[in-house]
Parts: structure tokens; C-alpha cells; sequence
């Protein structure tokens, strides 16, 4: 039976109507998130990568999975979405003590005070590259906080677990090129000295065309 050119071109066409109707939508809400060192949200989704199958994902980091557990997995889709819409720089008065890594509760997993969340290995004292995945560019300013001496791990982050002064400061840095998940913004800075051991280094991204800022928990230890 021949079949007629019109006809496999109307059937490819519908294929890919339908391809594209099954595709995550939860990206479009985002706009960035930390890649080195990673935040939670990022670290989880590359772990839940490499353990999902079929396109899913399945992390199987004890602290990632338990995070999945609590709020689904919508987290981890949207990892470069952790943001207040609203927040206009008033992070310390409309983020409760204890949701500084999820203030939205699709995020409430990525909470927990636990010691067993992926982290990155950093040198204290040391020059860095931050790099931020740029999925949707915004200009602003980017906060870099680290925990004290002496913080309990154990307990979800509070706002008096951190240093009152950020590490370091950038306003509208470029975008570098893309790592492994899309563009990304890159800045060179000095890590704070004298740390050792597990800490986060908080990072907060406030733009400066809109009251809509991102937060970032990235889980390291100090040599």
C-alpha cells in the first residue's frame, strides 16, 4: 500500500505535538540556581540523575532521598527555582529561622539539618569560580553568607548560623559560557579563612529589575 507524503507528514507532525505535551513544564517557573559549589537542589536532581531511569529521577543520596520524600520530586525538576517573588530584600523578615534552604514548601525537604546531604570539597582562605546557572537572565546582586564556627549541622539553618557579614558580593556578573545544565554566570572570590570542616555557604540572588530573589544552600567542607 503506498503511503502518501501528506499523510506521513501529518503523522509526524502530530508525534511531535505529543512529544511535546509530555515534557516537564516546572522549568519555565525558574530562573537560576548555584552549580559550584552545588546547592542542594542541584547536587540532588545530578544525583537523582544518575539513579532514575527512563528520563526519571531517583536519588539515592540518603538526605536527597528523604528530601524527595517529604515534598515530591517537583523540587528537583525545578532545583533552579528556590525563590520569594515578592521578597524585595527583606530575607530576614519573611524567611522563618529554619527555612532558609526551602522558604517555598515545595522546597520544605531541602530543609533538613542533616550532615549526609552530596557536598563539595573546598579549600578555606582560597580563590574560587562561583558558578550560577543562568536559566533565565536577570540582572542583580548576588550575597555569599557562611556558617559560624561551631553551628549545629544537625538543625535546620537559621539566620544566627550565619556570619552577619557576607564572604562576598557581586553585581551583574557575566555569563561564561554553559556547564553541564545550561549558561552560567561566573565570578572569581576569596573563600572566607580560618574554616574547617561542614558548613554551607548561603548564597542570595536579589534582582534589581524585580522584587524576586533565589536562595541557595550548598553543602561543603573546609580543608
Amino acid at each position: 500500500m503506498k503511503i502518501s507524503k501528506t499523510r506521513t507528514l501529518g503523522a509526524l507532525a502530530a508525534l511531535a505535538g505529543s512529544i511535546f505535551v509530555v515534557m516537564p513544564t516546572q522549568s519555565a517557573q525558574a530562573h537560576g540556581g548555584m552549580t559550584y559549589p552545588a546547592t542542594r537542589t542541584y547536587a540532588c536532581y545530578v544525583d537523582g540523575l544518575a539513579g532514575g531511569v527512563g528520563g526519571d529521577v531517583d536519588p539515592k543520596n540518603p538526605a536527597c532521598a528523604e528530601a524527595v520524600r517529604i515534598g515530591g520530586k517537583t523540587a528537583l525538576w525545578n532545583w533552579f527555582g528556590n525563590l520569594i517573588s515578592n521578597a524585595g530584600g527583606r530575607h530576614q523578615q519573611i524567611i522563618p529561622n529554619g527555612n532558609l534552604c526551602g522558604p517555598q514548601t515545595t522546597f520544605a525537604g531541602f530543609r533538613q539539618g542533616r550532615t549526609d546531604w552530596p557536598t563539595t570539597q573546598l579549600t578555606s582562605g582560597s580563590n574560587i569560580t562561583f558558578r550560577y546557572n543562568a536559566w533565565a537572565a536577570h540582572p542583580g546582586t548576588w550575597y555569599q553568607y557562611v556558617t559560624k564556627d561551631g553551628w549545629n549541622p544537625n538543625e535546620p539553618l537559621g539566620w544566627d548560623d550565619l556570619e552577619p557579614v557576607p564572604f562576598d558580593q557581586v553585581t551583574n556578573p557575566p555569563i561564561n559560557g554553559s556547564g553541564p545544565h545550561g549558561r552560567e554566570y561566573t565570578w572569581n572570590a576569596t573563600l572566607p579563612s580560618g574554616k574547617s570542616g561542614y558548613h554551607i555557604i548561603y548564597s542570595i540572588w536579589q534582582r534589581s529589575d524585580s522584587p524576586e530573589a533565589f536562595y541557595n544552600c550548598s553543602d561543603v567542607i573546609f580543608r
